[in-house]
C-alpha cells in the first residue's frame, strides 16, 4: 500500500482538494506529523493552501477535538500584537474593565495558528518565544503565570531565513518555530489540482447559492489540461 493511499483512507473524512504530485507530498509530511506534538512551520505564497494544510494537521491529531484559533498577525498593527495574543487583566489600561482571554488561551488543548507569523512586532516575538521555551505566559497588566497547553502552526509568505538576517526577525524565535517546515508550491506549479481545485470551488458556490451544479466547459477544460 502506498504513502498516498494510505493519507487518503485514514483522513478520508477530511475535504482536502488536490492531485498533484507536490501536494500529495504535502499531504505526506502532514499526516507525518499530525501525531506528533511538534511545531510546524508552513510556507508558501498566498493562497497557497497554507491554513488548509494546518487545519488538516489540527484534526488529523490528538488535539482535534480542542479548539483551532487563528491569529492573522499581518492584519494587526503592533502594538495589538501582544493584546490580541495574551489579552488583559482587569484594570491593565483604560477601559479594561474585566480580564479578557487572548488566543493562547482559546487555543487551550488545541492549536493556535499564526498566519503571517513574519508580521509579529518585536514586543510580541520576544513574549511569544517564551510561550514556546517554557509554556507559560502573563496577560498584559498581570502578574499570575499561566500555562499554555497549545501546539502551534505558524505559516508564512516570506523568507523567515532572509528576515533573521535582516534582523527584522528573531534567530531564537525562527528554530523555535522552524522544527518541521513544510513547504506549499504555487498553482503554477501544481497544474494537475486546478481542476480539481475549480470542481471544488463552483459545487461550493453552488451550495451557496442553491443552484444546481456547476462545472466548467469541455473548453475550459482542455485549456487548463
Amino acid at each position: 500500500m502506498t504513502t498516498n493511499t494510505v493519507v487518503e483512507r485514514r483522513f478520508e473524512h477530511l475535504r482536502i482538494v488536490g492531485e498533484s504530485a507536490l501536494w500529495r507530498d504535502v499531504l505526506r509530511k502532514a499526516t507525518l506529523v499530525a501525531d506528533t506534538e511538534a511545531t510546524v512551520l508552513i510556507t508558501g505564497e498566498s493562497g497557497t493552501g497554507k491554513e488548509v494544510a494546518a487545519r488538516f494537521i489540527h484534526r488529523a491529531s490528538g488535539r482535534s477535538r480542542g479548539p483551532f484559533v487563528a491569529l492573522d498577525c499581518a492584519a494587526l498593527p503592533e502594538q495589538l500584537s501582544e493584546s490580541e495574543l495574551f489579552r488583559y487583566e482587569r484594570g491593565a489600561f483604560t477601559g479594561a474593565q474585566q480580564a479578557k482571554p487572548g488566543h493562547v488561551e482559546l487555543a487551550a488543548r488545541g492549536v493556535l495558528f499564526l498566519d503571517e507569523v513574519s508580521e509579529m512586532g518585536p514586543a510580541a516575538q520576544a513574549k511569544f518565544l517564551r510561550v514556546l521555551q517554557e509554556r507559560e505566559f502573563q496577560r498584559l497588566g498581570g502578574t499570575r503565570t499561566l500555562k499554555a497547553d497549545i501546539r502551534v502552526v505558524a505559516a508564512t509568505n516570506r523568507n523567515l531565513a532572509e528576515a533573521v538576517e535582516r534582523g527584522a526577525f528573531r534567530e531564537d524565535l525562527f528554530y523555535r518555530l522552524n522544527v518541521v517546515d513544510i513547504r506549499i508550491a504555487p498553482l503554477r506549479e501544481r497544474a494537475d489540482d486546478i481542476l480539481p481545485l475549480s470542481a471544488a470551488l463552483l459545487q461550493e458556490i453552488s451550495q451557496s447559492f442553491r443552484r444546481p451544479p456547476a462545472s466548467l466547459t469541455m473548453r475550459a477544460r482542455q485549456r487548463v489540461a
